[in-house]
């Protein structure tokens, strides 16, 4: 039995909690919303971010974030489920309250806007953690159904093997499996651009457009996506594994996905304000779309899939129009 920490009581990072509860894992979790922190103290349910789940009483909740810190002390790893635009406040606020002897596990997704690091790049620089003791958790993991029992994979990374070890072990158990990898870019790029791909496999469900142009969306997005993080430094089999294509292909054919949602409502006319404030949990893909589009026209990185994504959500392109110019661009050879 080991003592965990998790800042952010979102869907998933409340997932989390229940599943390391239920390995007999002592879980303080820190929320944003003291309502949420107080539901989940007195009911043992999430009813917010995740209604319908029981929690365990080894769940406990906080909304201060200092005497969620402090509990660190005690901790055997500590979990960030922060949405990204706000990872790097939070973690400031943290900066020198974490023992930096224990791995600290981003299971956030995205890119910042403007500097363009990634999630665990933040926390390395915010917190002053050494950098092998930074983790990144994804996979193809709809929270909801892991709360519910289904079975489901993922995959922890770190450049230290003892580190991802220590999350695998953590989180491990017969209906989630949990696998180790070395490469942390390739990892965290695959569940950060996905979110991307999603909402134009959702703009292209809403369009009814057909399996044809789902199955390529999703063959042309692994390909784009590979493209960047190779040139950033990752592996390129790493994005045909769990944290790229595993979780492209359930993130862009799930209607528990959130940014599949997007792309879905964004078809139907919605406005995209209007999508997001009907929207408990966040939709990593949004702000993953404008920071992908500038850093690869930056490195002059050619994402067709992202850039028009990119302009039908902050440039009210039509999706139709944005469908016909990635069909009539120049005729290529694959790869």
């Amino acid at each position: 039995m080991s003592k965990v920490v998790i800042f952010g009581a979102g869907s998933w990072g409340t997932t989390l909690a229940s599943l390391l509860a239920e390995n007999n894992h002592d879980v303080t979790i820190w929320s944003f919303e003291a309502p949420v922190a107080k539901q989940i103290n007195e009911m043992r349910e999430n009813q917010k971010y995740l209604p319908g789940i029981q929690l365990s009483s080894r769940v406990q909740a906080t909304a201060n974030l200092e005497s969620a810190a402090n509990q660190t002390n005690k901790a055997a790893a500590v979990f960030f489920v922060v949405p990204s635009e706000h990872l790097r406040k939070v973690a400031a606020k943290l900066k020198g309250k974490i023992n930096n002897k224990i791995p600290v596990i981003s299971a956030t997704k995205g890119i910042e806007k403007n500097t363009f690091k990634r999630m665990s790049q933040i926390l390395a620089k915010e917190l002053k953690h050494p950098s092998g003791n930074i983790c990144v958790l994804s996979g193809p993991n709809l929270s909801k159904e892991i709360a519910k029992g289904l079975p489901a994979t993922t995959v922890i990374a770190s450049t230290s093997k003892k580190s991802a070890q220590t999350g695998q072990k953590l989180l491990m158990q017969s209906r989630f499996r949990v696998y180790t990898n070395r490469d942390v870019e390739g990892v965290e790029f695959g569940g950060a651009l996905k979110n991307v791909i999603a909402i134009a496999a959702g703009a292209a469900e809403g369009l009814s457009l057909g399996d044809n142009a789902k199955s390529a969306l999703l063959v042309r997005g692994i390909a784009e996506i590979a493209r960047l993080g190779k040139h950033l430094g990752a592996k390129t089999k790493t994005f045909y594994g769990l944290s790229g294509f595993g979780d492209l292909i359930t993130t862009c054919q799930s209607k528990l996905s959130r940014n599949h949602k997007v792309g879905v409502e964004i078809a139907q006319g919605k406005k995209l304000a209007e999508i997001l404030a009907s929207m408990p949990d966040v939709a990593e893909g949004v702000p993953t779309a404008a920071a992908a589009t500038a850093l690869a026209k930056k490195l002059k990185i050619d994402m067709p899939i992202t850039f028009e994504v990119y302009k039908v959500l902050f440039e009210n392109k039509d999706p139709y129009q944005a469908l016909s110019d990635l069909m009539n661009r120049e005729a290529k050879e694959e790869k």
